[in-house]
């Protein structure tokens, strides 16, 4: 690689890592505030706060990498047009094929990044997330142990205690079960003891009552008790264990013949198909998305009123090609042989970036053509 070649790379992976860090920032704080808000109200801690938010970040990542790629190209090479540098490299004999080398080098780079993240660290993560939300479903204290505040750890059940003692007694507590539509109970006790086992998790009322409204008859039945238990196993999950799913696999693993996949995790073939062809024409598409940047830059050429119209354009062929890839995600989730149709979009792009660089190195061509548009 040639001085030049690598100037350009430099300036391409220095604004890269710029753009992809803002963007990262942007998407985290956004998720983050609902993580937090969720998290915190469950009574988690901000050790669990930070191990969730790192352990998402992979997928962030490759949500961003393609933008980030995209910006690196348009902000370098609207630079290296307004300085002259691409004047210069041209008037050496340098033409459109030449000048996009570097760049393609650059959508290399970053598909090696983001074949990394989609191939191992993304499903590692997301399996290690899946496990820990498991393990918080399960922990009865974090979903019920928050004093004076009323939780609905389940659709129809409201829970309130006022006060946990340094022992874990729960102090006059308040349950009300309305997850049977023609039956509401209201139990009340003076102390309640959370006690788990193998079999489950159970709540022991001591010195309450029940009140049973039965709304067919809209009769209210009330009986006091000197101890009550309440099987809370429903609405705790016991389950640590997190359901093996093809997103929580790595791309080796993914290999395994499919009907054995299938009967393993439970998912159709269509959905593993999908699952992994999809790392494999993401990464692609960061290429595409930094040839395409420097393309259509490359043949507005300099204007002293700026690159908007040109950036706009290949902002709106990003776009066009990002969502032809999303509507082909169901088709192939229902018929898991046609996965093919998954790479269409990658070599769409592709064809795109290459006419637009036969057109570059031919201006009388691209001069003919803007004057028939404009007539």
């Amino acid at each position: 690689m040639v001085r030049i070649d690598r100037y350009v790379l430099s300036q391409l992976l220095l604004l890269f890592g710029f753009f992809a860090l803002v963007l990262v920032a942007v998407f985290w704080i956004n998720r983050a505030v609902v993580l937090f808000d969720r998290l915190i109200s469950d009574g988690q801690s901000a050790l669990v706060f930070l191990e969730f938010t790192a352990l998402g970040l992979p997928k962030l990542i490759t949500t961003v990498l393609p933008i980030a790629t995209f910006c690196a190209a348009v902000y370098v090479t609207n630079r290296l047009n307004n300085e002259s540098e691409l004047t210069v490299m041209q008037a050496t004999g340098s033409g459109p094929f030449r000048l996009a080398r570097p760049v393609l080098v650059f959508g290399v780079v970053v598909f090696v990044m983001a074949s990394v993240l989609h191939h191992f660290l993304v499903p590692l993560a997301q399996q290690q997330l899946d496990e820990r939300e498991a393990e918080i479903s399960q922990n009865a204290t974090a979903r019920l142990l928050t004093e004076g505040t009323f939780l609905n750890p389940s659709a129809g059940v409201t829970f309130y205690t006022r006060e946990i003692d340094a022992e874990g007694v729960l102090r006059d507590v308040f349950l009300s079960d309305r997850r049977d539509a023609t039956e509401g109970v209201i139990y009340t006790a003076a102390q309640a003891y959370l006690i788990r086992s193998d079999a489950g998790t159970t709540l022991i009322m001591v010195d309450g009552m029940a009140q049973r409204l039965g709304t067919l008859r809209n009769r209210l039945s009330v009986a006091n008790f000197r101890d009550f238990s309440f099987d809370i196993s429903s609405l705790v999950r016991n389950d640590a264990r997190a359901a093996i799913r093809a997103r929580t696999m790595t791309t080796p693993q993914l290999l395994t013949p499919r009907a054995v996949l299938s009967e393993q995790t439970g998912q159709p073939q269509g959905v593993l198909a999908e699952e992994f062809h999809a790392r494999f024409a993401e990464p692609l598409f960061c290429i595409v998305a930094a040839l395409i940047g420097f393309t259509t830059l490359l043949i507005g050429g300099f204007s002293r009123f700026g690159v908007w119209r040109e950036a706009c354009l290949a902002f709106g062929l990003l776009i066009l090609i990002d969502g032809a890839r999303s509507t082909l995600v169901d088709p192939v989730r229902d018929d898991a042989r046609l996965w093919p149709v998954l790479y269409l979009p990658v070599f769409a792009g592709a064809g795109v970036a290459l006419f637009m660089l036969w057109l570059a190195a031919r201006p009388r061509k691209r001069r003919r053509l803007s004057k028939e548009v404009v007539a």
